[in-house]
């Protein structure tokens, strides 16, 4: 399903001269078309890939998994800039979904263990402070919480491996019919959770949800069909997946790694 068909530049729109409106992608962009329901960003650092998907997500005011409010958070007030700028462009409009950058899944499971934590503290001090029905009562509020807590995010987060951890929340925090903005993904994931992942994704994509992730990973930007945007070009275009540099320098370093690993 496509939700977001198109982001496109408003006319007659004064550009200031400060980042991100410096960039060469910003400056050449005229519209992004979304034709497939999983859409890859790909290029190299720098190359604005990142700050377009969080635009995105600023200006459809998406949720935002593990960080600030997405209109507070301060880092995103470039972002936010930019997408004053755009028009958005809807098929089916959706409020459902979210976005997600690995570092706010690292403060997403920090956030989840130290709740669980403050749980167990004040079951505790429950016992120290109360007795008899006050008592029962008190431990069965604060057990109920951290069963939910368990329920949803499984017994703890941040003591599973990264991969488990993000895997866990994306299925938690998944419902159907939704547009997901992912910022590498891949950051947490081992090359088998990469495909685990990818496995999810299809899941997801049959459920009616739409993709834009940005990524560096050649294992997850082979997801069948996808649309993949180069944003080393100015403004991005589509390429094809065995002609993406990332793939062929990767199959290249894996066919005779001793070749590049010689120059160091």
């Amino acid at each position: 399903m496509i939700h977001l068909r198109a982001i496109a530049k408003k006319t007659n729109v004064k550009k200031p001269d400060s980042f991100p409106f410096n960039l060469p992608l910003v400056k050449a962009f005229e519209e992004i078309n979304f034709q497939k329901p999983v859409t890859f960003f790909v290029g190299e650092n720098g190359s604005g890939k990142s700050t377009m998907l969080e635009a995105i997500a600023t200006g459809i005011n998406s949720i935002s998994v593990g960080g600030e409010d997405i209109q507070r958070d301060k880092t995103l007030d470039p972002a936010r800039q930019l997408s004053s700028q755009f028009r958005f462009i809807w098929q089916k409009k959706t409020a459902r979904g979210f976005f997600l950058r690995a570092e706010d899944f690292f403060n997403f499971a920090k956030r989840i263990k130290t709740m669980s934590q403050e749980l167990e503290e004040e079951t505790l001090e429950y016992e120290q402070k109360f007795t008899g029905t006050g008592l029962k009562l008190a431990k069965a509020s604060a057990l109920k919480q951290k069963a939910g807590l368990t329920q949803k995010y499984g017994d703890n987060l941040d003591a599973n491996s990264h991969g488990e951890s993000f895997l866990k929340l994306f299925q938690a925090r998944f419902v159907p019919g939704g547009l997901y903005l992912l910022d590498e993904p891949e950051a947490p994931l081992s090359p088998l959770r990469q495909l685990a992942f990818l496995s999810l994704l299809k899941e997801m994509v049959n459920q009616d949800s739409q993709f834009i992730i940005v990524t560096h990973s050649p294992i997850i930007m082979a997801f069948p069909e996808a649309s993949i945007l180069s944003f080393d070009s100015s403004p991005p275009k589509e390429v094809a997946y065995d002609e993406l540099e990332h793939v062929s320098l990767t199959k290249a370093f894996l066919n005779n790694p001793q070749s590049f690993l010689r120059h160091l």
